[in-house]
């Protein structure tokens, strides 16, 4: 089991990469983890992550209680205490602003999609939850409906948030979080996302199970978008390939003695 000390410097750690990635910019953005003895430590409000050191942080109880540190905690602490409150297995929990996945919550748009395999596997989709005004127990609330299937979610007009088992579990789903909404934002740009068929995912699943032993049956199952006839895929024999090239030669040929 991890000793306080130990939490404490991850947490520091992890403030500081999410201010390099320009995750959270100014005093935004938060992060908590789970102490042995079952209180919470979180970053202190008002308090740049690139700045945060271990004496900085705050110890609360699942009541909301302060039980050390000279700051007051982060103003979205009741977010925090309501994962930690209805889901036993999270033991730690990041809030950031990261520029893509937020432009995607303040356009509105939820990640579910059926996209990139890797994201299938270890996020499922990622859905959008209500917008709730900061700093209120409106935004633990909003995120109940995906508490239970849901490590990554988008808040609407506000940001992301994403926990897993420890604190570097939490920071890499948001970094994958805002990774995946980049290239989303890119292959929207270039015509539309073209998703994955359901036998595709199905297979993904099987290979999941059989290479990894990782069911996503149990996250928020992803959206086969239909297919356009023109996304279609053709599939021709030998022959009629050959046919093709050497119809294409033809023409060149005809066009080069004109």
């Amino acid at each position: 089991m991890k000793t306080r000390e130990h939490i404490a410097q991850e947490i520091v750690e992890v403030c500081h990469r999410v201010a390099a990635q320009r995750f959270v910019t100014a005093m935004d953005g938060n992060i908590s983890a789970r102490l042995p003895n079952g209180n919470i430590l979180c970053t202190p409000t008002s308090l740049n992550k690139g700045f945060v050191t271990a004496e900085d942080l705050v110890e609360v109880t699942l009541e909301g209680k302060q039980i050390s540190g000279t700051r007051k905690p982060s103003s979205e602490m009741d977010m925090h205490l309501f994962i930690y409150n209805n889901r036993t297995d999270v033991n730690a929990v990041v809030h950031c602003h990261p520029p893509y996945a937020t432009g995607f919550a303040v356009a509105r748009i939820p990640m579910t999609e059926c996209v990139l395999p890797e994201v299938i596997v270890g996020l499922g989709a990622i859905p959008l939850a209500e917008y709730a005004t900061p700093s209120t127990k409106e935004v633990g609330e909003s995120l109940a409906p995906y508490m239970k299937n849901a490590d990554a979610i988008l808040l609407a007009n506000h940001g992301a948030v994403t926990y897993g088992n420890d604190v570097w579990c939490a920071y890499f789903r948001m970094e994958k979080l805002e990774h995946t909404a980049h290239i989303l934002f890119v292959a929207h740009t270039l015509g539309g996302i073209k998703t994955l068929s359901a036998g595709e995912v199905e297979k993904l699943r099987t290979v999941s199970i059989q290479n990894y032993g990782k069911d996503f049956s149990n996250k928020i199952a992803c959206e086969v978008l239909p297919r356009k006839e023109s996304d279609e895929e053709i599939e021709l024999t030998q022959s009629e390939y050959q046919h093709i090239i050497e119809e294409v030669q033809r023409q060149l040929n005809q066009h080069h003695h004109k």
